[in-house]
């Protein structure tokens, strides 16, 4: 039996459907990413597994036992999962020392010399060997959360749970409780991370959950899933695309209007301002062309322009569908008689780096790429 086992866990708060139904098992050793937007589940889905949050319906079994169980002593097998939450949580009217030792004392029944000899072992590890008699106050975010991971090593977990360990830190802070994640990487402790630190998930990970839509939408290794993502909600996290969506029925549209959205899109992510302006002329032009090509003057219009900036590498893809008769307007030369009417295609073939045409179940389909 795997480490960790979900059969159809399900939670609700409320109309709110997070969690609709998830399977997955863990093997001992493994580390698995959680990654997705926010609000979809990501914490829920660990808080569950340390019954912090009460499933609705499924079961959960943890190295054989089910804790999902009524009759399940659920602290005894708490003490086999160390938790790291996004706040510290440590006690502050103790010292350091004193809250790594104070859990494997009572609840473990280790004499107190044989845990301070374990937390000083711990703490020489992280780089903290001279804050085992400071306060928790003294410290700064980055320090105080590397101290919550010790106090979670301290129980000798068979599994520890990180809930986006580092999303309460100062920038400056990120890196060193990162590094000791990596640190006990190699190790092979089992490990269940939410984060977003994109990097990080590949570098650590065995496996990476996407979540989206109540559940996992996608999951593969971090090659799968960061290098060749095969669903469009992972694709579209992965490379952080923005969209842009405008509808023309009308000959007459309203160009202006169109533009000015256009701008307030790329003003929104930060585009320059030549890039931009290069969106618009490529947006106005494929339409006009697509027009004359497609239709006669009193066929009805139906275009869809749709923008897609990929955040990840600053690059953006127009995608114009339209009906009408078959059209390819770049099956002209530049140097064709009638100049002039191949005008707009010469500005769109000197405007971006790849362009296509295909005409697929009465569609015409343009691809632009800036």
């Amino acid at each position: 039996m795997s480490l960790i086992e979900i059969h159809g866990l399900k939670k609700s708060f409320g109309e709110l459907e997070v969690l609709r139904g998830i399977d997955f098992s863990i093997e001992q050793g493994e580390r698995v990413v959680i990654i997705g937007g926010s609000g979809c589940g990501k914490s829920v889905f660990l808080r569950c597994i340390e019954l912090l949050e009460l499933p609705d319906a499924g079961k959960i079994f943890i190295d054989g036992q089910e804790i999902t169980a009524p009759d399940c002593d659920i602290d005894t097998i708490r003490r086999s999962m160390g938790m790291v939450y996004q706040k510290f949580n440590l006690f502050t009217n103790m010292t350091v020392m004193e809250n790594l030792c104070i859990a494997p004392i009572k609840l473990l029944g280790i004499p107190k010399i044989e845990a301070e000899k374990k937390a000083a072992e711990l703490l020489a590890q992280v780089g903290l060997s001279t804050k085992a008699n400071s306060y928790p106050d003294v410290l700064s975010g980055g320090q105080q959360q590397r101290i919550a991971i010790c106090r979670s090593l301290m129980m000798n977990p068979k599994v520890i749970l990180f809930d986006e360990p580092t999303s309460a830190l100062d920038p400056t802070m990120v890196s060193e409780v990162l590094a000791v994640i990596r640190m006990l990487a190699k190790r092979n402790l089992t490990m269940i991370i939410v984060t977003h630190e994109m990097n990080f998930a590949r570098e650590v990970g065995t496996k990476i959950l996407f979540f989206a839509d109540g559940g996992i939408y996608e999951q593969g290794t971090p090659e799968e899933i960061f290098e060749h993502p095969r669903r469009d909600k992972t694709i579209a996290f992965i490379q952080r695309q923005k969209n842009f969506h405008y509808e023309i029925c009308e000959r007459d549209f309203d160009l202006l209007e169109m533009q000015g959205r256009i701008w307030n899109f790329t003003e929104k992510y930060g585009l320059k301002t030549k890039y931009a302006q290069r969106l618009q002329l490529c947006c106005e032009e494929s339409i006009y062309t697509m027009m004359a090509g497609c239709y006669d003057d009193d066929d009805t219009i139906s275009i869809a322009v749709d923008v897609t900036y990929n955040e990840a590498d600053g690059t953006s893809q127009l995608n114009l569908i339209c009906a009408g008769r078959n059209y390819n307007p770049f099956d002209v030369e530049d140097d064709d008689e009638n100049f002039e009417a191949n005008l707009s295609v010469i500005i769109l073939r000197k405007s971006v780096k790849e362009y296509s045409h295909v005409y697929e179940e009465g569609l015409n389909k343009i691809i632009l790429k800036l």
